[in-house]
């Protein structure tokens, strides 16, 4: 959405704007808890017999793994699992839930790190600063938490970790946010379809090999319902017709009818879906006995590759 409709939006809202100070401390969390990954992982310690294949050797225990085993200039497999990553049999068997959380934290290189963190400033600023950082701060959470327990019912061979379920929640939140309070927006097809077109991306890419494109879709569908629920605005006329009501005029309704309806299905949806996931996932279920060809979801193979 446009900085012209954003504010548009706040006018109507009599709102002014936030000041954003959560989303650069999120940021802040990540690039910290990177460094503190890499200093544990200390490579040229733990590659045995092979420093001389450690990338970026002038870093010392900072240095990243050999490239063959990990192209995005990262950490072990094994040190991002003892960090917290999501992994389906310590999440269920070894009834370590904390994982759910922590895996959101964790990335799995530099260029991952940049990538989410870059993409984070751009719309978790703007969000924040017209929302305030409670509600932003809810749907980044909350989205992430629903994309590591999709991803965990799906993908139970291997572990994940990174922010892009979040990320993909502050954007569809985005999503909604714009259907549910479309009377006060200029530019409304541009900006709808600038978003799904970031939507259809994301998704795109998660297509590929060693993407969790299950925490993309389910961090995706948990902030576009928080989306109808958090950020709900009045309709177009309402603080006008509030002032005029002083005056015996009669008052316009601080919501439309749309918006009601839209705030109940979400929450129903929101708070089902979850529910269904945190019980099927404690159960032990496998989420693809359910669905024979959702994994196609998460990596569809090519002849440049195979999933």
């Amino acid at each position: 959405m446009s900085s012209r409709d954003m504010e548009r939006g706040r006018k109507h809202r009599g709102d002014t704007q936030w000041t954003s100070w959560l989303t650069p401390t999120i940021v802040v969390a990540n690039v910290a808890i990177f460094i503190v990954v890499m200093f544990i992982n200390d490579c040229p310690k733990t590659t045995r017999g092979a420093n001389e294949d450690c990338v970026a050797k002038f870093l010392g225990r900072f240095s990243f793994q050999p490239l063959r085993e990990n192209p995005l200039l990262g950490p072990s497999a094994s040190t991002l699992e003892k960090m917290g990553a999501l992994d389906w049999r310590k999440v269920v068997q070894g009834n370590e839930k904390w994982r759910l959380i922590t895996a959101m934290w964790l990335h799995a290189g530099i260029f991952h790190l940049l990538t989410n963190m870059f993409n984070v400033i751009f719309f978790g600023i703007r969000l924040e600063q017209q929302f305030g950082f409670i509600r932003i701060g809810l749907i980044y959470l909350i989205s992430g938490f629903g994309g590591s327990i999709l991803s965990a019912l799906f993908l139970q061979n291997s572990i994940s970790v990174g922010a892009s379920g979040a990320l993909l929640g502050l954007i569809g939140a985005m999503l909604s946010e714009l259907l549910i309070n479309w009377t006060i927006y200029e530019s409304k097809l541009c900006a709808l379809f600038s978003i799904l077109f970031i939507i259809a991306l994301d998704l795109a890419i998660g297509l590929l090999p060693w993407v969790d494109n299950f925490a993309h879709i389910g961090g995706l569908l948990t902030g576009f319902f928080l989306g109808f629920i958090l950020l709900i605005q009045p309709q177009l006329g309402w603080e006008e017709s509030r002032n005029s009501s002083q005056y015996g005029a009669r008052a316009k309704s601080k919501y439309n009818p749309c918006q009601y309806v839209l705030f109940f299905i979400a929450a129903v949806l929101v708070v089902a879906s979850l529910t269904i996931g945190i019980v099927m996932l404690f159960k032990g279920e496998n989420g693809n006995k359910h669905c024979k060809w959702c994994h196609r979801l998460d990596c569809y193979p090519t002849s440049k590759w195979s999933c």
